[in-house]
């Protein structure tokens, strides 16, 4: 098994970062796992391409958003007609009435909704509305997990130490930029995930000035940890006794978990929650979806492209391509042939590999074997040190994984192929790393 060689996309990257910002539009995409970023130049199925000419088996689809796979031909066809008609008007369409009407049908929360564009926009929306609803400020959020990078959104959001994080009962809050306003965290109590106990215990120390909990219903940006048995019906129920609106950030879990969200896939109905990322296979677009009362509070949403006809569009496609039978049973069957050659690899090498799936989202992480239960208890486990220098390695020979956090996902383009292919490359990879 030889080694790529992708010295054209390191030629471009020297000449790139002369005139923009890091070299890459988005910092996300530095965290290639090497000293430069991979310069792609297409995807199709599973697969991205470079400008070197390999192909890469790809577990990071943009982050999330590429749930059916790369030019999908039902969503790109979608896309292609409407941009014969118009690509913004600024006025409504009928499928936007279309999508609204189908998301309502699906999400369990959704008596109605509202669309932005991104991840960062459609929490800042969600965040605003219960904070109007209510009446209140305060909001508790959880430690190691991520809604966006506004500047009350990036707080505590990540760590190297547990040490960083402070006392357990009174955890520190964590500025992660320069430029971040202090204030920013004025209004939030950060707390440990998985404690419902806690999160009771804090609602009822701060009586009336709370109005929302936000949490990723599976803990997806940092670990990712999934939720204890009982974790989320037991706050849904403490949210719900103390007037506390319940926000589920479902940016990543919306679609892949189930078509549902993690709300459907586990049966507890928050009363708003957020989606981005794979609501449109790529193309930028978001909504916040929720109790009528909550969503028409009098908060308008206000965007130039927000609803536009493109992104409706791509969503309305999306959605239809995920309601034919068998593409989550498919998720489920990829996820355990993998699961099942890691455990394989796992005993060949003597190690401890934890892998796990909830739908599309598969979890994949070294030094330790059973559940963690919230942030510090996976950043004492994890070694996190190993998994980035198994990820560097396995692009070498093709196979991409997500830098740091663990978080694979599937698309509805991988197949069974995909997997043995990289089976054999964590093989080897392991191999050399033993």
């Amino acid at each position: 098994m030889e080694r790529y060689c992708t010295e054209k996309s390191k030629e471009l990257y020297e000449k790139t970062r002369r005139t923009l910002v890091d070299g890459v539009g988005s910092y996300f995409h530095i965290t290639s796992y090497g000293e430069y970023p991979i310069y792609m130049t297409h995807g199709k199925g599973s697969k991205l391409y470079d400008v070197d000419g390999n192909e890469y088996i790809d577990y990071i689809l943009g982050f999330g958003p590429m749930l059916l796979g790369y030019q999908n031909p039902a969503v790109d066809a979608a896309v292609r007609e409407q941009i014969g008609r118009g690509s913004h008007f600024s006025a409504p369409t009928e499928d936007l009435m279309r999508l609204s009407r189908r998301l309502t049908e699906m999400i369990p929360c959704a008596e109605t909704v509202s669309f932005q564009n991104s991840g960062t926009e459609v929490v800042m929306y969600a965040l605003r509305l219960a904070r109007a609803y209510t009446g209140r400020y305060k909001v508790i959020k959880f430690e190691g997990q991520y809604h966006g990078w506004s500047d009350e959104e990036k707080i505590s959001i990540d760590a190297d130490r547990v040490e960083e994080l402070g006392p357990r009962d009174n955890p520190n809050k964590i500025i992660h930029t320069r430029g971040q306003r202090l204030s920013s965290a004025d209004d939030l109590i950060v707390l440990p995930w998985n404690d419902a106990e806690m999160v009771r215990k804090t609602i009822e120390a701060h009586p009336g000035e709370i109005a929302a909990v936000i949490m990723e219903p599976i803990m997806c940006d940092s670990g990712p940890i999934l939720p204890k048995p009982g974790y989320l019906q037991a706050v849904r129920d403490i949210t719900r006794e103390h007037g506390v609106v319940l926000i589920f950030d479902e940016v990543i879990t919306g679609f892949r978990a189930s078509l549902g969200g993690a709300q459907g896939y586990y049966g507890v109905t928050p009363d708003l929650a957020t989606f981005a990322k794979a609501i449109a296979n790529g193309y930028p677009f978001g909504a916040v979806a929720g109790k009528r009362e909550i969503m028409e509070c009098g908060i308008h949403a206000s965007g130039t492209f927000n609803g536009n006809p493109i992104g409706t569009a791509a969503a309305l496609a999306t959605i239809e391509e995920l309601s034919k039978p068998g593409v989550y049973e498919h998720f489920d069957q990829l996820a355990g042939e993998f699961r099942e050659g890691v455990g394989k690899l796992a005993k060949k090498y003597g190690r401890k590999i934890y892998f796990r799936h909830i739908g599309s989202i598969c979890v994949l992480a070294f030094g330790y074997e059973e559940d963690p239960e919230d942030f510090r208890d996976w950043l004492g486990k994890a070694d996190i040190p190993f998994y980035r220098a198994f990820v560097e390695k396995c692009e070498q020979y093709g196979v991409r994984f997500t830098d740091r956090r663990g978080r694979e996902y599937l698309s509805a383009q991988h197949t069974s192929e995909d997997i043995r292919r990289t089976l054999a490359v964590m093989d080897q990879v392991l191999g050399e790393l033993a």
